[in-house]
């Protein structure tokens, strides 16, 4: 009887692995039916002969009390995102950059949950999440329930490989149909039911979800003999995993691009979600010349599709104060579904856009999110209107402070002019620690926001004087030694920053990242640029004198020059550290767009260099274009350079310019 549990585990494992991994039956689902059976009986009648790769241990019944830390011996990394072709080709050349001309393997990015798999002597042992990718959780028994991961592979190894657990989307809907005959809550999209369900403490409950699972990565190839990722991939599909077979090797970034179009295409029709490409360079010693950041490797990337438009009802419109006390209108939505995420809010950033977009509250309504990140509201549905919506009102007063709202001349946006509104130092003191601005990490909105209530921080000059809060610091929950650390040392770093970031997080209004960038280089320091009159600014190329007036108005207040002198007090590093304006008859005053792949600078080389002649780098082609200076493989913004006429330089002549 032993001799035919063991034929039978052998039968049901070769037809599972033939059905699930490479999609093609061998047997019947009677025969499948009735060999199972017998075999559920023989391991009933002898339990103490069931073996762990058995295919009954594929069907769950094992509940956990909670999930155990695991610390994973490779850390498992993110990867860096990318939104448009001209990105993409960025990449690429930052890779050239390094004196590498790789192939690339190209993936599909399947929406779902990252796992790590680990076996030993050819027998799963771990199964674990990603986490923060340094510590996961122990998910082995619910991975077990998964029919596509082999419990033992077809050689005795010891390995770890990772990959993408995910629902597939005939799965989610058969689940969501007997959910609703239950009158239970429905699973939103296929990544959040992937993950809800791996994440059971009773796995009968996740192998009912039917999970599936492609493997894609092996993190230590070297060891086990392979020069390229392919040959990993390879491998891992030779022990009895399954791999996506949309994987492709191809030779240059063109090719890749191609695969873009062709898998973009394709999205619609797979049995999978996928929210973009992966790329990554084929060879491990490529790989490993390139490295790593902090947070990616530098020789993967994901380029991430565009994104897909839903309608929901537009239930109301409120309104916000930013840090320069611009009042905004948000849209308020019926929660909606949008790439992946439930949206109920979204920007409608000023009166003129509500009123050009004919919005009233009450309609039905297109929503995106531009780069698959931020909610944006395309246009209103208005054969949709039933003569119940309500039209938009502006507001008069300000919603948080009530001071009447004014709007000057020629501009569009309403503002709060009460300095001292609550809502307006909230807002500025976010936007001074932020990415563009001095990016102190450890200081988001939220704990912003509880900074100013408790008292530790009202202006700019308290960030530098939180050191002397640490006691308060650590009697509030999820502050320990080491996060109050972290934080403190971001604030004294960021002491060092260039003084364009600076200029910048001091919300001077209308003057953003490239302005401030283009002053900081101008002026070296900021009491040349508080030194300065209107003419001077005004005559600066691409300031004018709405900015310079706002500029002079901003070091005219006394609140504001005070708050500068303490941030000298601080040690505030005040000067420009980057490369300084010469003036260059080729570049000064003229606008640059950059196409294609150039061979010895990244794009932000040549655009930091352009800037440094005086010209400026924009992203589209358009009749006040200048120069467009054309690399390999340059598309339609070439085109469209010889159809308006516009002068066009190969790298050769810009290299010649800048001589």
């Amino acid at each position: 009887m032993q001799e035919r549990m063991n034929e039978l585990i052998d039968i049901i494992n070769e037809a599972d692995y033939n059905y699930h991994t490479l999609d093609n039956p061998t047997i019947t689902d009677q025969e499948y039916d009735m060999y199972l059976r017998e075999l559920f009986e023989i391991e009933a009648e002898h339990p103490e002969w069931i073996r762990e790769d058995s295919p009954t241990q594929h069907a769950g019944g094992k509940i956990i009390e909670g999930f155990e830390k695991v610390t994973h011996k490779i850390p498992m990394m993110s990867l860096s995102d990318v939104f448009s072709e001209d990105e993409v080709i960025d990449f690429d050349e930052k890779i050239k950059k390094e004196g590498i001309n790789p192939q690339y393997v190209c993936e599909l990015k399947i929406d779902g949950l990252s796992v790590s798999l680990l076996y030993e002597k050819g027998k799963l042992v771990r199964a674990a999440t990603r986490g923060d990718g340094t510590t996961g959780e122990d998910i082995t028994h619910n991975a077990k329930t998964i029919k596509v991961i082999p419990l033992k592979l077809k050689e005795p190894v010891d390995i770890e490989v990772r990959g993408e657990i995910f629902m597939n989307k005939k799965t989610l809907e058969e689940l969501n149909e007997k959910r609703k005959k239950k009158n239970e809550p429905l699973l939103q999209n296929c990544r959040n039911a992937a993950a809800g369900s791996i994440r059971q403490l009773d796995s009968k409950i996740a192998a009912e979800r039917k999970l599936d699972n492609f493997i894609y990565h092996l993190p230590n190839p070297l060891d086990y003999g392979f020069e390229t990722h392919m040959e990993a991939i390879d491998y891992m599909t030779k022990l009895g995993f399954k791999t996506n077979p949309n994987n492709r090797l191809v030779n240059n970034i063109n090719e890749v691009l191609e695969y873009i179009a062709e898998k973009g295409e394709l999205r619609p029709s797979l049995p999978y979600d996928i929210d973009g490409v992966v790329i990554k360079v084929n060879s491990i010693r490529q790989q490993q010349q390139l490295g790593y950041t902090a947070k990616y490797p530098k020789w993967a990337t994901a380029y991430k599709f565009p994104a897909v438009e839903v309608l929901t009802k537009l239930k109301d419109i409120i309104f916000t104060v930013g840090r320069t006390g611009q009042i905004t209108p948000n849209a308020v939505l019926d929660p909606v579904i949008v790439a992946g995420s439930t949206i109920s809010r979204a920007t409608l950033h000023n009166e003129d856009y509500v009123n050009e977009k004919d919005l009233k509250i009450g309609d039905i309504v297109s929503i995106r999110k531009a780069g698959d990140v931020i909610p944006e509201v395309v246009e209103v549905k208005k054969e949709r209107r039933t003569g119940e919506e309500k039209d938009f009102v502006m507001i008069t007063n300000c919603p948080m402070c009530d001071t009447p709202l004014v709007k000057k001349e020629g501009q569009v946006d309403y503002f709060c002019p009460n300095n001292k509104c609550p809502a307006r130092h909230i807002e500025g003191l976010i936007h001074f620690v932020s990415r563009d601005a001095m990016n102190i990490d450890g200081l988001g909105d939220r704990i912003m926001e509880d900074f100013y209530n408790f008292g530790f921080i009202k202006n700019v000059h308290d960030i530098y004087l939180l050191k002397n809060h640490e006691k308060d610091l650590k009697r509030l929950e999820g502050f320990g030694e080491k996060s109050i650390t972290n934080l403190l040392d971001a604030i004294e770093n960021s002491k060092q920053n260039s003084l364009e970031r600076l200029i910048f997080g001091l919300g001077i209004p209308h003057v953003g990242a490239k302005t401030a960038k283009i002053l900081a280089s101008r002026f070296h320091t900021l009491d040349n640029m508080i030194e300065a009159d209107e003419e001077t600014l005004t005559n600066i190329e691409d300031i004018g004198g709405i900015i310079a007036k706002s500029i002079k108005d901003y070091f005219n207040n006394e609140e504001n020059m005070k708050i500068i002198n303490d941030l000298k007090s601080e040690n505030v590093n005040m000067e420009y550290l980057g490369q300084k304006i010469v003036q260059n008859e080729n570049f000064s005053g003229k606008s640059f767009v950059l196409t294609g792949s150039l061979t010895d600078y990244s794009r932000e080389e040549a655009s930091e260099i352009i800037e440094s002649f005086g010209g400026k780098t924009v992203n589209s082609v358009s009749k006040k274009t200048s120069v467009v200076i054309v690399g390999d493989a340059p598309g339609s913004k070439y085109d469209k350079a010889k159809e308006l006429g516009i002068e066009i330089w190969t790298e050769d002549d810009f290299k010649e310019k800048i001589k």
